[in-house]
């Protein structure tokens, strides 16, 4: 393989393998620093956060919570959501518990029930559009298969060159043996 190929192969390795670990720490990493990822479903929250987007949560005390703050939360065990506070509704027995009134920003109505303060898993901190298409799709079949096979291919497209020239080193240093042993040194 000659050196300008070589040097365009590795070039495109890397900005391939460079993507893929970029798109790994934006899918999983993420959890290393203490966030978590959803996947925006439904277009509840838009134009805010759009449908496909990838929303990165940080965990929040319930108490700091205002009016205006937008949360994600647990709707059932199933299902998570992320809407606007509405308005912070506090306990008639006891003051130091809170509920939470949430709106989506394109919903007309206020959703049906208050979230309580246990239900309230973070606050959205960043988001990054269409990503959570990808997210999706490489979480279940058959899109693992996908990303599993790409994994593979990028790993064989790195090493692929080093193939190559291994397999010609080899024949070169047999040939450079077997022309030393044939011919006698002569030392000046």
């Amino acid at each position: 393989m000659s050196k300008t190929v070589k040097r365009i192969w590795n070039g495109f390795t890397f900005i391939l393998v460079g993507a893929a670990v970029i798109l790994a720490l934006l899918l999983a990493g993420a959890r290393l620093i203490g966030l978590q990822v959803f996947t925006v479903l439904s277009g509840s929250m838009e134009p805010t956060y759009q449908i496909g987007a990838l929303i990165y949560v940080k965990n929040v005390d319930p108490m700091e919570l205002r009016s205006g703050d937008v949360i994600t939360f647990l709707l059932d065990e199933d299902t998570v959501a992320t809407h606007r506070i509405v308005e912070v509704v506090p306990d008639k027995i006891d003051a130091s518990v809170v509920r939470f009134c949430t709106k989506g920003d394109a919903n007309e109505a206020e959703d049906g029930s208050l979230v309580p303060c246990q239900n309230i898993i973070g606050t959205p901190v960043f988001t990054i559009p269409k990503l959570g298409y990808v997210a999706n799709y490489i979480q279940n079949p058959p899109g693992v298969y996908v990303a599993i096979s790409a994994g593979a291919f990028l790993f064989l497209l790195a090493f692929l060159p080093d193939l190559f020239s291994s397999k010609g080193k080899g024949e070169k240093n047999k040939k450079g043996r077997s022309e030393e042993k044939g011919s006698p040194k002569h030392e000046g």
